[in-house]
């Protein structure tokens, strides 16, 4: 089943990461799966075994550029290439939502924090797919980036930023053979740690009720962007 390719996923957890990582290995990409930390790599790895598909786990805070690159580099002693990296790092200790109306300096500076790991990985592997004229990159975001949402403050300008990072690739390499694309997410993604986090204690977010999406659905979502190329962005929306 193998096609020689390798996907990466920056930011591999048991929600979204791990459908991408299955639904681009149920196509025949090899993957590597980037997290903070080891410890549910070895669940990671048994779950893609099982499915037939050949994956390799490595350990590295996306914020840390010289891990980052370090760790691409082991990527691609191991497999060879780099043929489609996912970025969608999410963390609970990561900046958090306030009113747009008390976002200072400071604060948007902390979001954005958040945007130039995905740089970082870009640079790092764009190169290489030019060179061979194929490749895609993928980045998760959420609807912030279309729709505003006050409540959000800095965390929805860093969005909008991420986004159109992804659409203004996606523009520029139109012609060298790289696709880039947004996935859009507006939802709470079933099986991830904000979740489960949420679902575990509703009174620490204040009880909100959220609509939820599947990861596997957005996956399914993922690998027709990267696989067809006729648009440059996919929207999840549950919330309406």
């Amino acid at each position: 089943m193998s096609s020689n390719k390798t996907a990466v996923v920056l930011g591999a957890g048991p929600g979204l990461g791990m459908s991408i990582a299955h639904r681009f290995g149920r196509e025949g990409h090899r993957v590597a799966l980037v997290s903070r930390s080891d410890a549910r790599h070895g669940a990671y790895l048994a779950s893609l075994a099982e499915a037939g598909v050949e994956a390799a786990a490595f350990t590295a805070d996306v914020n840390d550029a010289a891990r980052l690159a370090a760790v691409l580099d082991e990527i691609r002693a191991r497999f060879g290439t780099i043929d489609v990296v996912y970025y969608g790092p999410a963390a609970m200790d990561g900046p958090m939502p306030g009113d747009i109306r008390e976002a200072g300096p400071a604060d948007v500076r902390a979001a954005m924090e958040l945007l130039y790991p995905a740089v970082d990985a870009v640079a790092n592997v764009l190169p290489g797919m030019v060179e061979r004229g194929s490749g895609g990159l993928l980045f998760a975001g959420g609807l912030s980036s279309v729709v505003p949402m006050p409540s959000l403050g800095a965390l929805a300008v860093m969005s909008a930023a991420l986004r159109n990072y992804a659409l203004t690739l996606n523009a520029g390499l139109a012609d060298a053979g790289v696709y880039a694309g947004a996935l859009t997410i507006g939802g709470l993604i079933e099986r991830g740690d904000i979740h489960r986090a949420m679902t575990a204690d509703p009174d620490r977010f204040g009880g909100i009720a959220v609509a939820t999406l599947d990861p596997d659905g957005i996956a399914d979502t993922a690998w027709d962007l990267f696989s067809k190329r006729d648009r440059p962005e996919a929207v999840c929306n549950a919330l309406g």
